[in-house]
């Protein structure tokens, strides 16, 4: 099943409807943007069409698009490679000025950053300097996404021309829901299309959605198939966790409540990913994990692949039915899902735990969240066994909610406490150990330096003789006498 939201994207900005104001000043920004050379923000409730305006602006004008999103891609790092480049890119004519004009010859580079109001929320590595900066050099236009324009930076604010989007009127989403159902060959009641468009609020993308869940395996629609078939508006995100994570309903069941909720593809994989180990443990999160990384795959193809959203249908495959199918039975009860996995202080955490399981094994961010995160997850559940989750909490540096967001458990239980304690006792331990003798000088050199030098020389670089190993002691004393593990675990 294609999402209908993707499939009758606006491929031109003549078919952006609701909007006549602000896609015609869209329009003369993008057509004097070599007088002006200013950013601009467009801003305004979730599915009012701000994003496939930027696209459509963007196929209108032959240029290339390079989009970021903000919640995912926000640190400098990622801003610098993913769009600072591109903004100080010259054309392909080879000035950076260009003609101007709008013929669309000129070879730019429209970048685009979703989620703008979102920067600051974030775990702060640089990334909010970075877009302030990336908007000051640009040598290409740049288009920032947001729904909520006070809650962008004052220096975001100043240094972008604003643009509001404002909610799809009933009279403008009637034509959208209309043209879709002649293309698809499905007959209608006019009524039944009213009833959509009033009841979604302003929200084109919305009606859209209840539009194709109404017309699912039918070929005409009424009133009553709206009032009895159409996405009920109270179905939100927990009750779409609810369903993919804890109730007895078949892949197929958890599958279509997917497209009942107002969410990309993209937007739903984080949640799943985020609030999954609140419920699945063991074999059941380690078989969640493997289709949350084949959704994550599928949702990387439709970048890869010029925007092709048709690749978004096999995310939402394995992010809702494959997790469904994962888990063996069903939960009772009411789970705590807390808020928004980007705007969360649990993404923080996350985002702190994976950088250290990265820089630790020298792979990629992506690899330590969905391969190495998932198994150290499993192994150390509810801090079970304990010394195992010490070995990890003292190599990795968690802290209390590091060791609580790894293992599941809560992070001001005495228990994860005393982990991270024990954890600070190991780690002194062994870098007491490895430093032991570094600065006794003996055999009659004074020199604690040259001390440290034959040191190296006698047992290696890192401290330990090819007898003793790496740590510098025997291999009797690497493993404690019980079985008790230790660092040397997790390299």
């Amino acid at each position: 099943m294609t999402d209908w939201t993707e499939r009758y994207r606006p491929s031109t900005l003549s078919e952006v409807r609701g909007n006549n104001k602000a896609r015609d000043a869209l329009k003369e920004w993008a057509e004097t943007w070599d007088d002006h050379r200013e950013p601009v923000v467009l801003h305004g409730a979730p599915g009012v069409g701000k994003t496939s305006a930027a696209h459509a602006l963007a196929s209108d004008m032959g240029w290339e698009v390079v989009e970021l999103n903000a919640s995912d891609q926000r640190t400098a790092d990622d801003i610098e490679r993913f769009a600072g480049r591109a903004s100080r890119n010259a054309t392909l004519a080879g000035s950076v000025g260009g003609s101007g004009g709008g013929t669309g010859s000129d070879g730019r580079q429209l970048i685009v950053l979703d989620e703008a109001d979102n920067i600051h929320h974030q775990y702060d590595r640089g990334g909010k300097r970075a877009v302030t900066d990336l908007l000051k050099d640009a040598n290409q236009p740049i288009v920032l996404i947001a729904n909520e324009y006070y809650d962008m930076s004052n220096g975001l604010r100043n240094a972008a021309r604003e643009i509001e989007f404002r909610d799809v009127s009933a009279r403008s989403i009637v034509p959208v829901l209309r043209d879709i159902l002649r293309k698809e060959g499905i007959e209608f009641d006019e009524e039944a299309l009213e009833r959509i468009a009033e009841a979604n609020d302003g929200d084109l993308r919305a009606a859209i959605k209840d539009l194709q869940v109404t017309a699912e395996d039918r070929s005409r629609i009424t009133l009553e198939d709206v009032t009895t078939g159409s996405r009920n508006r109270a179905v939100g995100l927990f009750e779409f966790l609810d369903t993919v994570l804890k109730e007895e309903e078949s892949a197929e069941a958890a599958l279509r409540t997917a497209y009942d909720v107002d969410e990309t593809p993209e937007d739903l994989l984080q949640w799943v990913e985020d609030k999954v180990s609140l419920v699945y443990e063991g074999r059941e999160l380690a078989r969640a994990y493997e289709f949350l990384a084949n959704a994550d795959v599928w949702t990387s193809r439709v970048y890869a692949t010029d925007y092709d959203y048709t690749w978004w249908r096999y995310a939402t495959d394995n992010l809702a039915g494959g997790v469904a199918a994962a888990r063996d039975g069903t939960y009772g009860g009411w789970t705590r899902y807390g808020g928004a996995p980007y705007r969360s202080t649990r993404d923080s955490t996350r985002d702190e735990v994976v950088r250290a399981i990265a820089e630790s094994g020298g792979f990629s961010m992506t690899t330590a969240r969905l391969d190495v995160l998932p198994f150290l997850s499993a192994v150390t559940h509810h801090c079970k066994p304990r010394e195992l989750t010490v070995a990890m909490a003292a190599w990795y540096d968690l802290d209390e909610a590091g060791v609580a967001y790894v293992t599941g458990s809560g992070e001001t239980t005495n228990k994860v406490q005393s982990i991270v304690e024990d954890a600070a006792d190991l780690r002194a331990e062994r870098l007491e150990d490895n430093a032991e003798g570094a600065f006794a000088g003996g055999d009659g050199v004074e020199d604690p330096a040259e001390a440290d030098v034959l040191d190296r020389e006698e047992t290696g670089e890192d401290g330990g003789s090819e007898e003793t190993g790496e740590d510098g002691g025997s291999e009797e004393d690497a493993a404690d006498d019980d079985g008790q593990a230790g660092l040397s675990d997790f390299m």
